[in-house]
C-alpha cells in the first residue's frame, strides 16, 4: 500500500464541455480550477486547454502559456502537468477511409511537443500508443513519433508521464525505458476506462502493474462512477492516483463536483485507508523534478 500518495487533478481534459453547468474553459477558469484542486490537496494539475468562445479543445500555445503563468503567479505550489496528447486524431472518411475526414487532426512529433519546450512545465504526458478511442475515431501515436517526442521532452528537462491505455502501450513505454529514452525514475499513468482500452477494474490494473519495470512511479485512475474505486484499488498496489473532471462529472449520482470536492473525496479515502498525502514540494522528491523552470 501507497502510505505517502501523490494525488493528480485533471482539471479540464478534451471532453466534456456541455454536460457540466461549471466546466472549465477560459485560461481563467482552467487556472483557477488547478489552483482549487492544489489547495484542496492535489499535488499535480494535468492542463488541457480550450478554445475560450467554442470550448473545443486548442493547441493554441497562446492559451497554454497564459493557463501556466496564471498558475505560477497564484500563491499555490502545485506540479503543472500539460498534455502532449493533441494532434493525433484519424477519421477515416466517408468516401475514402484513406483519407482522414472531418475531425481528424494530425500533427508531427515536432508540433505536437512545441508548447512543452516554450513553456517547459515539470510534467507533460505521452500517450504510449495508438488506439481505438470509442468508437468515433482513432489515436495514432506511432513508435516513431512516440520515440522523437520522447527525445525533445528529455532535452526540454520535463519529465514525461508514460499514459498507457492497454497492455501493448505499457511494452512500449517499457522499451523506451530499456532504450535510455526516459530518464528515471520513469513515471507511468495506467488509464482505465476508455473504450476501447483496459477496463477499469483490479484485474487490469494489477495485470499492469505486474509488468512495470522496477523502480518506477506510477499512478493509475478510471472514468466516470469508477473513479473513486480506482483511486482505492491503485493506494492499495502502492501507487499514486489522478481525479479531476476530465474523468468524472459526480461527487455522487446526480450530484455535480468541481475539481476540488473530487481531489477532497480521493483524499479523504486514502487517509481512512491509513495513508497520506504527499505535497508538492513532497511529490517532486519522489518523482524526481527539478522545479520550476
Amino acid at each position: 500500500m501507497n502510505k505517502d500518495t501523490i494525488i493528480t487533478c485533471a482539471v479540464t481534459g478534451a471532453g466534456n464541455p456541455g454536460k457540466h453547468p461549471n466546466f472549465p474553459i477560459t485560461p481563467q477558469q482552467i487556472a483557477d480550477a488547478a489552483v482549487e484542486a492544489g489547495r484542496a490537496g492535489a499535488a499535480v494539475a494535468h492542463v488541457h486547454v480550450r478554445d475560450p468562445n467554442t470550448a473545443a479543445p486548442s493547441r493554441d500555445i497562446a492559451l497554454y502559456r497564459e493557463v501556466v503563468e496564471r498558475i505560477r503567479a497564484s500563491d499555490c505550489d502545485i506540479i503543472i502537468n500539460i498534455t502532449a496528447g493533441m494532434g493525433g486524431d484519424f477519421v477515416p472518411g466517408d468516401d475514402n477511409p484513406g483519407i482522414g475526414g472531418e475531425g481528424t487532426d494530425m500533427i508531427s512529433a515536432a508540433e505536437r511537443i512545441a508548447h512543452i519546450e516554450e513553456l517547459k512545465p515539470e510534467i507533460c504526458t505521452l500517450d504510449c500508443g495508438s488506439i481505438n478511442f470509442g468508437d468515433d475515431y482513432v489515436y495514432i501515436s506511432t513508435p516513431p513519433i512516440l520515440r522523437e517526442m520522447a527525445e525533445r521532452v528529455k532535452a526540454a528537462g520535463v519529465k514525461p508521464e508514460l499514459e498507457v491505455f492497454e497492455l501493448g502501450h505499457l511494452a512500449f513505454a517499457n522499451q523506451m525505458h530499456a532504450d535510455g529514452l526516459l530518464e528515471a525514475p520513469a513515471l507511468y499513468q495506467l488509464c482505465l476506462g476508455i473504450p476501447w482500452g483496459a477496463p477499469a477494474n483490479t484485474t487490469a490494473m494489477k495485470a499492469m502493474v505486474d509488468m512495470l519495470p522496477a523502480g518506477c512511479n506510477w499512478a493509475g485512475f478510471g472514468i466516470g462512477r469508477l473513479q473513486m474505486p480506482m483511486v482505492a484499488q491503485a493506494t492499495l498496489l502502492g501507487g499514486n492516483v489522478r481525479v479531476g473532471l476530465e474523468d468524472n462529472l459526480y461527487l455522487e449520482r446526480g450530484v455535480f463536483a468541481s475539481n476540488g470536492e473530487l481531489v477532497e473525496k480521493a483524499a479523504g479515502l486514502i487517509c481512512a485507508m491509513g495513508g497520506s498525502i504527499a505535497t508538492p514540494e513532497r511529490a517532486r522528491d519522489i518523482l524526481g523534478l527539478r522545479g520550476t523552470q
